[in-house]
């Protein structure tokens, strides 16, 4: 199937159902092709420590492994997003897919550390590709009453990937090579590539605009680069040190020239016009708050579990799968009733249950028991977030113009990257967990990491209250109607309200 959807500003094409068997497929693409990027990021992260012991790679080492993937995905989620709506949303999709295959197999292949940090670079790319045009190709295909419930489904099997990585991360490095937990993504990118040419209708916007934004990714890539190195260097050999100082300086100043650019361009990357919705704005907020307290969490807790209390790859992996079988179980049906009750409540309740989960987490400690700590804080974190992702992604592709799918989609993604790279750079660090050195110090680990949780859960708290200070009610419209300027992205029709709730 090949044919090729323009949307007229403001409309949705081809509006499938998404019990037919065509939306089905569609659904299960889309899933896989996300999934693969969320499975990959935490399936690294219990493979981390024998990484570690195998390359001699420290703390800082470790935190590159993790944050380079995240670093170029962020820093390029944006132009993925534009790109798929310049030029084909499965276009560009299976692109990505393809180039993070290619990418993963040289990740397994890598000799030392900085080998592999430059891979995983190179992998973020594909991802920066592939995962915005997962969630707009659900918006731009599906009809409006079905949009909550699948992307309510997309949320939790992607949610699903990624919390099975850590066991099969486990399993893999326990059986073989924690060089298998790159190996197994270019089975799955094939599966995908070859339904999504079959299933998947190509969408784009009807008017692209003539003028590409090129200074915006490069900015905003300068920027990130130069803000992690200071974050993650300072932390290991100082804050005043000239290179790191300089590079934390370099980087605010380049994110700011960025924001001025974008909002001079005709047709920016990052059109500053979506900002003007309330909702948008606080979703986005409430993304930084909760996906950085998550990115802190999904770094320390398999580090804890491994170094610390001894645990086996395979171990830290089975620990956390009661937070996969209740994300599994109820996202889809969280996802219903951010509809049927607007989309405040989950997204002011659930970051407030998760912040408890991560406070719990704090008590894991050499000699605690599992079922006194590990267990109940993973059900508790994970009752948490499976009531916030659906509703957030919602309200995020809901409280824009539907024309600029790719782009909200991509924003906050992006969001959550960044919050994400961000967190692993600077938790540790105000947990006095030092990341110098070719090892890991198991020591200040053990000490730092209940305050590294606290942080952690504070950070969810306020996403929480922002969520119910900024997000709308159940009857509140989810689209801020005021027209942007011309410099922001063009005025369209909004999307329905069934996109968010039932009429």
């Amino acid at each position: 199937m090949t044919e090729t959807v323009r949307a007229p500003a403001g409309q949705i094409a081809p509006n499938l159902i998404l019990r037919s068997p065509r939306g089905r497929w569609v659904l299960i693409v889309t899933i896989l092709g996300s999934g693969i990027a969320f499975l990959d990021s935490t399936v690294v992260n219990v493979a981390l420590p024998r990484i570690g012991h195998e390359l001699s790679a420290g703390l800082a080492d470790l935190q590159w492994t993790s944050t380079a993937y995240t670093l170029t995905l962020s820093a390029l989620l944006l132009l993925g997003g534009a790109l798929g709506d310049r030029y084909g949303r499965r276009r560009i999709f299976v692109i990505g897919l393809v180039w993070f295959g290619v990418a993963s197999v040289l990740c397994g292949l890598a000799p030392s550390a900085p080998v592999l940090i430059a891979a995983r670079a190179v992998q973020g790319i594909g991802g920066a590709l592939l995962t915005p045009g997962s969630l707009a190709i659900i918006q731009a295909t599906f009809r409006p009453e079905d949009r909550g419930a699948a992307i309510g489904a997309w949320s939790g099997f992607a949610a699903l990937f990624g919390a099975i990585g850590p066991l099969l991360g486990g399993l893999l490095v326990m059986l073989a090579s924690w060089r298998l937990v790159f190996f197994i993504n270019p089975p799955l990118v094939a599966f995908a590539v070859f339904f999504a040419v079959r299933h998947v209708p190509e969408t784009l916007r009807e008017d692209p605009g003539g003028y590409l934004d090129v200074a915006g990714p490069v900015l905003g890539a300068l920027g990130l680069g130069g803000l992690t190195y200071g974050l993650i260097e300072g932390a290991a050999s100082g804050w005043t040190q000239p290179g790191n100082l300089g590079a934390l300086i370099g980087g605010v100043v380049i994110f700011v020239v960025f924001l001025v650019v974008e909002g001079v361009q005709r047709d920016p990357l990052m059109p500053l016009g979506v900002f003007r919705s309330r909702a948008f704005s606080g979703t986005n907020a409430a993304t930084f708050a909760i996906y950085g307290a998550l990115g802190g969490v999904a770094f320390l807790v398999v580090l804890q579990l491994q170094d610390v209390l001894h645990y086996t790859p395979l171990a830290a992996g089975v620990s956390l799968l009661p937070l996969t079988i209740i994300l599994l179980l109820f996202a889809s049906r969280a996802g219903r009733l951010a509809t049927n009750l607007g989309p405040r409540l989950p997204m002011t309740v659930g970051p407030l249950i998760a912040a408890v989960g991560m406070a719990l987490f704090a008590l894991v400690t050499p000699g605690s028991s599992y079922f006194v700590t590990v267990l109940p804080a993973a059900i508790v974190f994970g009752v948490g977030m499976t009531l916030t992702v659906p509703a957030l992604t919602t309200t995020a592709l809901a409280s824009v113009p539907a024309d600029h799918a790719g782009i909200a989609s991509a924003i906050n993604n992006d969001v959550a990257r960044t919050a994400g790279l961000i967190a692993v750079a600077v938790v540790p660090a105000l947990a006095g967990i030092p990341s110098g050195g070719n090892t890991v110090h198991t020591a200040a680990l053990q000490a730092g990491f209940p305050m590294a949780m606290y942080v952690c859960a504070g950070m969810c708290a306020v996403g929480g209250v922002v969520s119910f200070l900024t997000v709308p009610g159940r009857g509140g419209a989810p689209i801020d109607q005021h027209t942007p300027p011309a410099c922001a992205m063009p005025p369209v029709a909004a999307v329905p309200a069934t996109a968010t709730r039932k009429p």
